[in-house]
This record gives C-alpha cells, sequence and structure tokens, in this order.
C-alpha cells in the first residue's frame, strides 16, 4: 500500500528531480485531514487553474474560496517553472471520480471513459495546479511543461509508479476540461521517458553576457590648455598613457601639474606617431592626441 509522501520526502523528490521548489506558508499543515482520511495513493492528478498571476494563484490554491475551501492542490506549478508547495495531506482538488478510472490507475492500465461520479479522488491523488486560464489560448511554456512532468515523474519515482499512474482531471471527473492546452497522452510519454532516466537537472538558458562598455575618452581640450601652471586630472591620466606607451620621460610621476616632463614626454609620442620638427614640439594636437586615447576621468 502506498502511504502519502512526508513532507521531507515529497520536497526532496521535487528537488531531486531538478525543480525549483518553494515552500510557501505553512504548508507542511495546511490540509483538510479533518474532511476525511489521506491514501492510500494511487496516482497524481494534472489540473489548470484558470488564473493568471503567479503569487494571486498560489494565495489561492493555498487558502481556497467561499465555496471550496483551501488547500486546493498539492503543489502549484508556475508558468516559469517554479513549483510552489501549499498543502501536505488531504485537499480540495480531485472531488468525486470514476471508479473505473481508479482501477485503471491501480491496475496502470489504458483508462476508461469517465461517466461517474462515485469515488472520493481527494483520498488517492497527489494534485498539481498549473497556472494556467485553461482557454485553449494562454500559452504553456516550454519550461512549465518541463516543470509538471518532472513533478509527476518525481512522485512516480518515489512510489515505483509507471507514467500510467498520472492523469488529468478531464480523465477523473464527467464534465471537466483540465488540463486544456496539451493532452494527456503527450504528457505521459514525456513521463515514460522521464521515469526510464536517472533524474537530471534542467537545461539551463545561459544568459546573454552584457555588452562591455565603451571606452571614453578625454576629448582634446586645446593646445593652449597645456601650459605652466596647468593643474588637472587629465594632466596626470595623459602621462600613465604616455608611460604606458613607452614614452614617459618622468624621473618622478606622472602627476597633475604640466611639467617639462609631461613636455618631452609628449614630444616622444609625437615622434612615434611620424611627426618631426615644429611637429614634435610637445604640446598636444588634436590628432595625435586622439590617437592616444587618454581614459575619461
Amino acid at each position: 500500500m502506498a502511504n502519502f509522501l512526508t513532507a521531507d520526502r515529497l520536497l526532496k523528490a521535487l528537488r531531486d528531480e531538478g525543480l525549483k521548489v518553494v515552500e510557501h506558508r505553512s504548508w507542511r499543515t495546511n490540509n483538510r485531514n479533518h474532511k476525511g482520511s489521506i491514501g492510500p495513493m494511487h496516482g497524481v492528478m494534472i489540473h489548470h487553474t484558470v488564473t493568471s498571476g503567479t503569487m494571486k494563484t498560489v494565495e489561492l490554491c493555498y487558502n481556497g474560496h467561499s465555496a471550496l475551501p483551501g488547500p486546493l492542490c498539492h503543489g502549484v506549478i508556475a508558468k516559469d517553472g517554479t513549483v510552489y508547495l501549499v498543502g501536505h495531506g488531504r485537499t480540495n482538488h480531485a472531488g468525486l471520480g470514476d471508479d473505473d478510472v481508479l482501477q485503471a490507475v491501480i491496475a496502470e492500465k489504458a483508462l476508461p471513459p469517465d461517466n461517474e461520479a462515485n469515488t472520493d479522488g481527494n483520498r488517492h491523488f497527489y494534485g498539481f495546479e498549473c497556472e494556467n486560464l485553461g482557454d485553449g489560448k494562454d500559452p504553456w511554456p516550454a519550461v512549465q511543461l518541463d516543470a509538471i512532468e518532472r513533478a509527476a515523474a518525481a512522485v512516480c519515482r518515489a512510489h515505483g509508479w509507471n507514467q500510467r499512474s498520472v492523469i488529468g482531471h478531464l480523465e477523473w471527473q464527467p464534465g471537466k476540461v483540465d488540463p486544456r492546452g496539451f493532452t494527456m497522452d503527450s504528457m505521459r510519454s514525456r513521463i515514460g521517458k522521464r521515469i526510464g532516466t536517472k533524474p537530471t537537472p534542467p537545461t539551463a538558458t545561459k544568459p546573454k553576457p552584457k555588452p562591455k562598455p565603451k571606452p571614453r575618452y578625454e576629448p582634446f581640450p586645446g593646445a593652449a590648455f597645456f601650459k605652466v601652471g596647468r593643474n588637472s586630472a587629465v594632466v596626470t591620466a595623459m602621462g600613465k598613457r604616455l608611460v604606458a606607451e613607452g614614452c614617459g620621460r618622468y624621473a618622478v610621476g606622472p602627476g597633475p601639474k604640466w611639467s617639462e616632463a609631461d613636455r618631452k614626454s609628449y614630444a616622444a609620442w609625437q615622434r612615434k606617431c611620424g611627426y618631426s620638427g615644429a611637429g614634435a614640439d610637445g604640446i598636444p594636437g588634436k590628432a595625435s592626441w586622439d590617437r592616444l586615447k587618454v581614459p575619461n576621468v
């Protein structure tokens, strides 16, 4: 007989399957056990929520509403694939369903049509509510479908079940349509393949590297800027670039005060750039300055 998984075992099974799991509020003691027994467990049931907005959905499934007290499931599977645990024990998710369907789930064989509502499903099924409007238009992101597959497979692994122990609400209770937007046969196929392999973490999408910021250089301040008495961080930055280019002629420094050492160093840079004569007098001109690329200060 399959006993309901303890909170720690359920949490570990989900995380071992590579899922991101959030323990929502007091989920470990949030249940409807006073309304009936829980177990033996026979399967996993998948639903859609008919809601949008993750935290709004999680709170609704945790608390329920006036017509249906919570918790409304054991876990909420969000659009981004996160599983929020909201209940542990008996929850209001399955309702009454077909006893023939239950027997097929127990035997892990093909399901008959659900044409009766005579058996308590809340006692025998784990329930996952999946965030979706259920209108056939709201998309199912690949990461969410992957999480549904993983969550169901995790519970099946823990109990030694195969994929036929996973059903949709629409296969259990007459009149239900959830989950709408994918078929349970396709999901069971995915779950079966996963159960047949070792648990693996989700394929991580590498974030695009942020583009490196473009370097910013000091604009040419004009030849008149470079005169005795000038004291500026620009002069220091220029001197450091001259040293880096192998043109430094400094005994000490460079520093912020324009000096003869700065002029001689810049003259060496001008000569390196191909200037001579008056063009290599050590007073910066725009063309040589732009080539030096003095970092912005």
